[in-house]
């Protein structure tokens, strides 16, 4: 495979390019498992999300005792 006179910008480039996608993805797999360590944390210490809080009701509201 012939690049022409700018293989070596054109597969620098590409380097660049793989190099930014991993640590990105590194990042994404970092960063979600200290927002799920968080969220323990969280719940441990005996918060809760509103979002159950707000189904629960919604859920007493369409079926009234």
């Amino acid at each position: 495979m012939d690049l022409g006179p700018h293989a070596d910008f054109i597969l620098a480039s590409y380097g660049v390019v793989a190099l930014v996608l991993a640590a990105l993805t590194a990042w994404l797999i970092y960063d979600g498992a200290r927002q799920k360590r968080l969220l323990e944390n969280l719940e441990a210490r005996g918060a809760r999300r509103r979002s159950r809080a707000a189904d629960q009701g919604s859920l007493d509201k369409a079926n009234p005792k």
